[in-house]
């Protein structure tokens, strides 16, 4: 059976010193992971990696490079022997290809690896562009091309034109493991991403307040998890009722209506929440061995994160704080949420619990001592350690996803 092969453009971890293979071998397995279901064969050299396999593993391929962090971009190739007539030929049909698909314009571009080929990467590309050019089948255009057709020669010969924008980043799996509090909202699923595109794995804990919180926003909350799964390979939800603690919070508020710096305690509930959450998600991360908390906060974007609030919530952690959105906008997320296919289940309309039980005016500048003097005054620990003992715990392996939709061995 014929063969179809694709070719990958590996991203910056050909930067790498001496500890190269590592994050190669990491890649591969990683690929592997994607493709168990299927009949395939990937090798890695020289910066580029190649995926074999039969005709019916194609989605599965395709799926696969759309979500491996690690490569810069993807393309299905043609194979054709290292002979100039051969090169034209699949040239050619790469061309009319691109025609059928409305282009008007290309250009050639040559790589050549292997040096002993007669014409060097100039000369190769004029050859191969000369039939299209006689038959006058597409205009050149070396700026901005409708396509640009490339040709790689190495051991074999490769050619293709459609690239499609990989994730770029580390393989995951090269960068430690984080516990990400993951909520129903756009951001926290970008924050996840964004950390495994650094090479980290990713837990993820969300907080459930039944029946404030309906089984729908659970259930958005698990959606999230398993696209995200898609690029990290494999998650786990850990969902804590937090009920119990967000009454005690409300309580407090009804029984200390004043804060000790002057200000309403009910200003303190968001966070408040938030510091229980940090309490919780210290916990967590110490049982599952991870080596830092990841959250989705963007300084400014709401009252909660501002930088004294976050010095709030980060005066409740032992583990270190990572917020890989702090420096972004809010189109700058959508867009990457859009991206990683997560934008869509984000917007529906179940709200999480931090959303129900926010104060009208919360607080924007708090005070690490005053916090901790509410935070104390709740006496929640015992409730906090009850939520955490009481957590359910979801998997999502990326293999299972691709065996389930597109497997076939």
């Amino acid at each position: 059976m014929e063969m179809i092969t694709y070719l990958a453009k590996v991203g910056e971890l050909t930067l790498k010193g001496g500890n190269i293979r590592e994050f190669e071998r990491r890649l591969i397995q990683n690929t592997q992971l994607y493709l168990e279901s299927i009949k395939s064969k990937v090798t890695l050299r020289a910066g580029r990696m190649y995926i074999d396999c039969e005709p019916s593993g194609c989605e599965a391929v395709e799926f696969a490079l759309s979500h491996l962090i690690g490569i810069t971009g993807w393309a299905k190739t043609r194979i054709c022997e290292k002979n100039i007539d051969s090169i034209k030929d699949a040239v050619m049909q790469e061309a009319l290809f691109a025609k059928e698909k409305g282009a008007k314009t290309f250009k050639i571009e040559s790589r050549r690896s292997e040096k002993s080929f007669p014409l060097n990467s100039y000369e190769l590309s004029c050859e191969a562009a000369s039939d299209i050019c006689e038959q006058d089948l597409l205009k050149v255009d070396v700026h901005k091309p409708d396509v640009t057709i490339n040709i790689e020669l190495r051991e074999r010969c490769f050619v293709y034109s459609d690239t499609i924008k990989g994730c770029r980043g580390l393989p995951v799996g090269t960068g430690g493991k984080g516990l990400l509090l993951l909520s129903g909202g756009i951001d926290s699923p970008v924050a996840g991403y964004r950390m495994m595109r650094r090479g980290m794995k990713v837990e993820c804990c969300y907080f459930h307040a039944y029946p404030y919180t309906s089984d729908e926003a659970r259930k958005k909350v698990e959606d999230l998890a398993q696209i995200i799964s898609h690029y990290g390979l494999e998650t786990h939800v850990n969902i804590i009722p937090f009920t119990d603690v967000q009454m005690k919070i409300k309580k407090l508020a009804s029984e200390m209506p004043e804060a000790p710096d002057g200000l309403k305690t009910e200003s303190y509930s968001t966070l408040l929440l938030r510091m229980c959450m940090m309490k919780t998600a210290n916990l967590l991360a110490k049982r599952l061995h991870c080596q830092c908390i990841i959250t989705g906060e963007s300084l400014g974007q709401v009252a909660s994160q501002t930088v004294e609030n976050m010095e709030v919530t980060e005066s409740c952690s032992d583990f270190p704080l990572l917020r890989p959105l702090v420096g972004m906008d809010k189109e700058e997320i959508v867009e990457t949420s859009k991206f990683i296919g997560t934008y869509e289940t984000s917007i529906l309309p179940y709200e999480d619990c931090c959303v129900l039980f926010s104060p009208k005016h919360p607080v924007i500048r708090a005070k690490v001592e005053v916090a901790q003097e509410l935070y104390k005054a709740m006496q929640v620990d015992d409730l906090i350690q009850e939520a955490f003992e009481k957590r359910e715990v979801k998997q999502f392996l990326v293999r299972d996803f691709v065996a389930e939709n597109y497997g076939s061995k």
